[in-house]
């Protein structure tokens, strides 16, 4: 009776775990979020364009939130209270939108979404860039709440993957592509996941 009853609680362990395997989470996170996490994506892309910068939060409450400035000779990174006053008055004296940044903002904080950056990269010599989003999935047990951090990119064109869905450089050359030192994993053909021991 005792071996059945553990053999059981190995069986069910495994099966909480297998459903809480990287892929499931940052897949569920995607698919549940979906609508959100890609506008979050083109209004960051859109303000990009107009003066490049990153946002995060730089802490667990989702009430600070930092902002990276980044011009031309200099990066510039300030640190504000959600909604503090001082924020618009350093988004005015960079150009960038008031409203369009906290609109950003507010929904990073609607879905825990901790950090959004782009990134640039290399294909075959051509420059390609991309958008990292940092994302926070709700964990419901502690012993998974470990410090690791769900990465998404978003491509700007289909991806290719290999067989274990691991992104490769071309279709035919099997090479793994890293991207910022990471191995990447297919959600859709355009968006992909990788979990990182670092925030950024």
């Amino acid at each position: 009776m005792n071996n059945l009853i553990r053999h059981t609680s190995w069986v069910v362990l495994a099966i909480f775990l297998s459903s809480c395997s990287a892929k499931n989470i940052s897949s569920s996170y995607y698919f549940e979020h979906k609508d959100q996490v890609e506008k979050i994506e083109e209004s960051y892309k859109a303000i990009y364009k107009r003066s490049p910068f990153t946002l995060a939060f730089a802490d667990r409450q989702f009430r600070i939130v930092t902002l990276d400035i980044l011009t031309d000779s200099m990066s510039y990174i300030y640190e504000f209270e959600v909604d503090e006053p001082r924020l618009n008055d350093t988004l005015l004296k960079y150009h960038l939108p008031v409203t369009g940044v906290n609109t950003l903002i507010h929904d990073m904080l609607a879905i825990r979404c901790t950090w959004v950056n782009n990134f640039d990269y290399y294909v075959d010599e051509k420059k390609r860039s991309t958008i990292f989003l940092s994302i926070k999935p709700t964990v419901s047990h502690p012993f998974l709440s470990d410090k690791r951090y769900y990465i998404l990119t978003f491509f700007n064109q289909p991806q290719y993957f290999d067989e274990q869905g691991r992104l490769v450089d071309k279709r035919k050359a099997k090479r793994i592509r890293k991207i910022n030192g990471e191995i990447f994993h297919r959600i859709t053909d355009k968006v992909c996941y990788t979990v990182s021991s670092q925030f950024r």
